[in-house]
């Protein structure tokens, strides 16, 4: 038996499948989500940078919901930039508008590369429930 529960939205099974990872896990009252970039509905990549953040703080909150969390409930976050230091300012306007006070952790890490071209952000959580 495991010793976690694999969290799939029904719209990242896809995903599930074909890449074989978990988009977040449940173990000790806790959910790790796997990185999640701004993917919009039709699973592509905006070229808009608001978009993109909104759609990839979007996504965190699908796996949350589907793990028995909020965005209240996170105690972390992780976050991978292209361009970091170009787009910080307007990446945390974004960010303030689904994270609120007590702020979490936060660590933002600026990279080259990231699954998807054209992504510049990529987040993960953990989530205490």
């Amino acid at each position: 038996m495991s010793r976690f529960k694999s969290i799939v939205p029904p719209s990242m099974s896809m995903s599930y499948s074909a890449f074989h990872f978990s988009p977040a896990v449940v173990s000790d009252n806790r959910v790790y989500a796997s990185g999640q970039l701004g993917t919009g509905p039709d699973g592509k990549i905006p070229d808009d940078l608001e978009k993109q953040f909104t759609y990839a703080f979007e996504r965190v909150g699908l796996v949350l919901e589907a793990a028995g969390a909020t965005f209240a409930d996170i105690v972390e976050i992780s976050t991978f930039h292209i361009g970091l230091q170009e787009h910080i300012g307007k990446f945390v306007a974004v960010k303030d508008r689904f994270v609120l006070e007590p702020y979490p952790a936060w660590t933002a890490v600026g990279t080259t590369e990231l699954a998807i071209p054209g992504a510049v952000v990529e987040i993960k959580v953990i989530a205490h429930i």
